[in-house]
């Protein structure tokens, strides 16, 4: 095994303790936690057998080098990851401009009221 391998293996299992705290402080869902610790699981896998892997990939994809189906699989994820944030912010944006409106029509209403009572006085 190589250095970089043993570094790699350390900071996924660091992260896997992290994440499996945040779990723990109900920072994070099931759904959440169970897809970063499956991803941390895997980059774990292939740190333990990178040769293996790449090898039974490039075989798959039909790729000329073991690396560059890493690199393949490795901007995939990186695809995924960010469109699973896209969506994360687009939903949140969106509840963002639902509350916006809703508090706009209560403050109207509020005001309403207030003009009749002033008119009462």
């Amino acid at each position: 095994m190589y250095a970089v391998q043993y570094i790699t293996i350390v900071i996924v299992l660091a992260l896997m303790v992290y994440v499996l705290g945040r779990y723990g402080r109900k920072e994070f869902e099931w759904g959440d936690f169970l897809f970063w610790e499956s991803l941390l699981v895997g980059i774990l896998i292939v740190a333990i057998f990178p040769v293996e892997i790449a090898k039974e990939i490039k075989r798959v994809l039909g790729l000329g080098r073991g690396l560059d189906a890493l690199f393949v699989i490795g901007i995939g994820l990186a695809y995924i990851l960010t469109f699973r944030v896209y969506l994360a912010v687009d939903k949140a944006e969106r509840e963002i401009t639902e509350l916006t409106r809703k508090i706009a029509i209560e403050l109207e209403e509020m005001n309403k009221r207030l003009e009749k009572i002033e008119k009462k006085l």
